[in-house]
């Protein structure tokens, strides 16, 4: 029962670290707020997670648990290529909420000075790398996709979104969502020599 409570609590308090976090970023979240907001003492908060870095880190981790989780699927899902990387592009695309967006780019920046977090984003960061190289592989193996460098196309793809992520995150009136979404399936064609309806 006591194991049960304790999940519990450390669920409710990483939930709580988010809101916090995403209201008011990592450089200016103290675990002194969490602890306030979720209505504890900062000594439960040390005793669920050691320090500081390791609660915004597994905050991070609880913030992506469910792209996580969709992304698991996506991978165990049948489907073709051209399917399964439309389906990833929209999974990863900046088209859902803004906040979480805004969590994400503040962990990368944050990431420069704190070692958990770094390692954490890093990993979040080469599982979806994982996922789109498979299925690029799967495309140039089938004939699907015509890629000289999956490995190179998968990191331009990406590196794509996010940079795209922040232009609408941090200057929002500068492109909208569906400009966006268009100009990461132009360049996602390009790469892999599709036609960018197959992606729409």
């Amino acid at each position: 029962m006591t194991r049960g409570f304790g999940r519990l609590r450390r669920e409710d308090l990483l939930k709580t670290a988010c809101e916090v976090i995403a209201a008011q970023g990592f450089g200016h979240t103290r675990t002194l707020d969490i602890a306030r907001a979720a209505g504890v003492s900062q000594a439960l908060l040390f005793y669920h997670f050691e320090t500081k870095d390791q609660l915004f880190a597994q905050a991070l981790v609880y913030a992506a648990r469910r792209d996580l989780d969709s992304l698991a699927k996506l991978d165990r899902a049948g489907g073709t290529p051209v399917e399964r990387l439309r389906h990833l592009l929209r999974l990863y695309s900046p088209t859902g909420s803004a906040r979480t967006w805004r969590m994400w780019i503040d962990a990368w920046a944050e990431s420069m000075r704190s070692a958990d977090l770094e390692e954490t984003s890093r990993r979040l960061d080469l599982r979806w790398k994982e996922s789109l190289r498979a299925i690029v592989d799967e495309g140039v193996a089938s004939g699907a996709f015509a890629c000289a460098d999956p490995d190179a196309a998968t990191w331009r793809i990406l590196s794509l979104v996010d940079g795209l992520a922040v232009q609408v995150s941090v200057h929002r009136r500068v492109l909208s969502r569906q400009r966006v979404a268009e100009l990461i399936r132009t360049a996602t064609a390009a790469e892999l020599g599709i036609r960018e309806e197959d992606l729409s």
